[in-house]
């Protein structure tokens, strides 16, 4: 017998076309953790080991935003915020942003 599993994608992802591969989003997560605060979007997209298309790195983007993995500073570059300020969120209750 089967157990049915309900899943509820946030709402940013629902119209996403098709979903990266895990490798894919591995890689973007170190480039970004490799290079935190050197690029904006465009050319951090640009500047990646493996090309792709833009679409698939918007859908990695967001979800390493939506994640609280990565965030975006005041002059639009990408910033690795990592894993410690996600654990620091979730067992302590803390605002990271």
């Amino acid at each position: 017998m089967f157990m049915t599993i309900n899943v509820s994608i946030p709402k940013m992802f629902e119209n996403v076309f098709s979903y990266p591969q895990l490798d894919t989003i591995l890689m973007v997560e170190k480039f970004i953790e490799d290079y935190s605060a050197m690029y904006k979007k465009k050319a951090l997209w640009q500047n990646l080991p493996k090309k792709m298309k833009y679409q698939t790195f918007k859908v990695i983007l967001d979800y390493l935003q939506y994640s609280n993995k990565v965030a975006i500073d005041s002059e639009g570059k990408v910033v690795w915020i990592g894993y410690e300020a996600t654990l620091l969120k979730n067992s302590v209750g803390l605002d990271v942003e």
